[in-house]
């Protein structure tokens, strides 16, 4: 029985190099105490609400008071999304 024919393989050329660029991470420390300023600021301003049985932080605002807790805290995540 006749031997096949060997193929012969292209040699293995690598890749050519890429020229790396240096990413320039600025600081951002500023963000987490920002980040944990809002989230304790929104669930206190909601604790304080339910606890003064709406009389407090802001009467004016009735229930809206709720939505500006919650709006706090929705800024806390805001902030959080800029954390490297």
């Amino acid at each position: 029985m006749p031997k096949s024919r060997i193929r012969k393989k292209a040699d293995y050329t690598p890749p050519p190099s890429k020229q790396t660029t240096s990413i320039k991470l600025t600081s951002r420390s500023w963000v987490a105490p920002v980040m944990l300023a809002m989230f304790v600021i929104g669930l206190a301003w909601i604790v304080v609400f339910y606890v003064t049985d709406g009389s407090l932080p802001i009467d004016a605002l009735g229930n809206w008071n709720i939505v500006v807790g919650f709006g706090f805290i929705a800024a806390g995540f805001g902030v959080s999304t800029q954390w490297k």
